[in-house]
C-alpha cells in the first residue's frame, strides 16, 4: 500500500490550500550543493545561470532538502549547442546523479525537440521520450524561454511543455529525492555555453511511502 503524509491520491490536483514557495537559490548558492563536475553556477535577479567549463564532466546544483509529492514550475532558455535538464527525485551516486530528469534537449542541428520528456539518469535511461508526441515537440520554442511544469503525486509523474502535455509515467522506483539543474559535459571546448532558469517555484505536497502490510489469514 502507499501512505501518504497529506490528503492526495495518484492523479489528484494538489488541495488549493497548499502555497507556492519559490526555489530559487540565494545567491551564495546556500541550501544547495553543487555535484559532479566543475560548471559554474550563479544567481542574477532570481535568474539561475549555469554555465559550461571546458573538460567537465556533468554537474548539478542540487538541493540540500529532499522532495516526495510536488508541483513544479520553472521557465529556461538554452543554447542550442548545449544538452540540458532538471532532476527530480534523484540521489548522488558515486559523484553523479541518478534519478529522474525532466530533459532539456534544445539541439537545432538534430531537431529532436524532446525538452520535458523523462529521463532516468545513471540508470534506465529514457522512460518517456516525446518520439511520439508531436504536439508536445511543436510547443517548444528553441531560441525563447519556454515554460515546463511537473506533477509528481506518488507513482504517477506529468509534464508539460508551454501548456501542452508532454510525458506521463507511472513508476514506483523512486518516490523521494532532490531537484537539481544540470549543466551537461562538453568535452574540450573551450567557448563557454549557458543554460538559464528562471520562475522556480514548487508546492510541496508531502510524500508516498511503500509500507508493509499484513494480510488476515484466508479460510481455505
Amino acid at each position: 500500500p502507499v501512505v501518504s503524509s497529506t490528503p492526495v491520491t495518484p492523479g489528484d490536483e494538489p488541495p488549493l490550500k497548499t502555497p507556492w514557495e519559490s526555489l530559487v537559490p540565494p545567491e551564495d548558492l546556500a541550501g544547495w550543493k553543487i555535484l559532479g563536475g566543475t560548471a559554474r553556477f550563479r544567481v542574477e535577479d532570481s535568474v539561475v545561470i549555469g554555465q559550461t567549463t571546458t573538460g567537465s564532466p556533468n554537474t548539478w546544483l542540487t538541493t540540500d532538502r529532499q522532495f516526495g509529492d510536488f508541483e513544479l514550475e520553472y521557465e529556461f532558455p538554452c543554447d542550442t549547442s548545449l544538452n540540458s535538464g532538471v532532476q527530480i527525485r534523484s540521489e548522488a551516486r558515486g559523484g553523479s546523479a541518478r534519478g529522474f530528469q525532466v530533459e532539456i534537449d534544445v539541439d537545432d542541428k538534430r531537431k529532436r525537440f524532446w525538452s520535458a520528456g523523462l529521463y532516468e539518469e545513471g540508470d534506465r535511461g529514457w522512460i518517456d521520450d516525446l518520439k511520439d508526441n508531436p504536439e508536445a515537440r511543436a510547443a517548444h520554442k528553441p531560441l525563447d524561454w519556454n515554460h515546463v511544469r511537473v506533477m509528481a503525486v506518488g507513482a504517477h509523474m506529468q509534464t508539460w511543455l508551454n501548456g501542452v502535455p508532454a510525458a506521463e509515467v507511472f513508476d514506483t522506483r523512486r518516490l523521494s529525492g532532490f531537484i537539481g539543474l544540470q549543466v551537461h559535459g562538453v568535452g574540450n571546448r573551450k567557448e563557454p555555453l549557458e543554460i538559464r532558469w528562471r520562475g522556480l517555484r514548487i508546492r510541496d505536497l508531502g510524500s508516498h511511502y511503500w509500507s508493509p502490510m499484513t494480510l488476515p489469514p484466508q479460510n481455505g
